[in-house]
């Protein structure tokens, strides 16, 4: 059995997304970012970044004690090597699909953020902010078509992979980052395919129910207001 620490975000539905694509039994532990559970210690000792989703792996390969995994990209890496599912075993086509993890890792997901955070959250309207991530969210959708172009199926090529499954989540929220998916449109044939799959629909399914219609005040100081000293603090009591 795996425990999935989880919210319905882009992160967390990556890995709702790859449990029902791998079939994997699987608990649901809501961790309520809004409310600050991610500093709880209890969450703390599982994943240090204070950030869901995480899992604790209690079945894990060769036995032992259960194995704690945090970072969307190294969870989904863990459930492919644990299952022999949606990563390929041979070298090149195994490292096209690091790669597209990777950038979806350093580039598409921190970008996406950082253009949502300041075109729905921030308190002001920062124009330099917005032309700036706007500007880079639109090349990096254009590099992601290119990619799509030349594969004409997944993002690594002809077979389904962790990397399409780390993607597909963040462009999800293209309507919020002001993406016209038309623009884009082997992006917008591969997006509408996978929206397709059971799995994929379960995964986002998820705890939707939890996802709030606007975010309060308290919610916006637990996910923007964090220093080094909301990590000491969590670290001495609950939350």
């Amino acid at each position: 059995m795996i425990d999935l620490y989880y919210w319905p975000t882009p992160n967390g539905w990556k890995i709702s997304i790859m449990l029902e694509e791998c079939g994997l039994p699987y608990s649901f532990v809501p961790v309520n970012i809004g409310k600050g559970e991610q500093f709880a210690p209890s969450f703390l000792a599982i994943s240090p970044n204070n950030r869901m989703p995480a899992i604790v792996d209690h079945a894990p390969e060769g036995g032992g004690a259960p194995v704690p995994v945090f970072e969307s990209g190294a969870i989904l890496q863990y459930l492919a090597e644990k299952t022999g599912k949606f990563l390929p075993v041979h070298l090149r086509e195994r490292y096209q699909a690091l790669q597209w993890l990777m950038w979806q890792m350093g580039g598409l997901g921190p970008m996406a953020g950082q253009n949502g955070h300041f075109l729905l959250y921030a308190p002001e309207k920062l124009f330099y902010a917005i032309d700036r991530y706007g500007k880079e969210v639109d090349r990096l959708y254009g590099v992601l078509d290119a990619q799509l172009a030349k594969t004409e199926a997944f993002v690594a090529g002809g077979t389904y992979s962790i990397a399409d499954m780390a993607i597909f989540p963040w462009v999800r929220t293209h309507k919020a980052q002001q993406v016209d998916l038309q623009n884009f449109p082997h992006i917008e044939r591969w997006y509408n395919a996978l929206f397709e799959r059971p799995a994929v629909k379960r995964g986002l399914d998820l705890g939707k129910e939890l996802r709030a219609p606007t975010m309060t005040d308290d919610a916006r100081k637990a996910l923007f207001g964090q220093t080094a000293e909301s990590v000491r603090a969590g670290e001495h009591k609950n939350i």
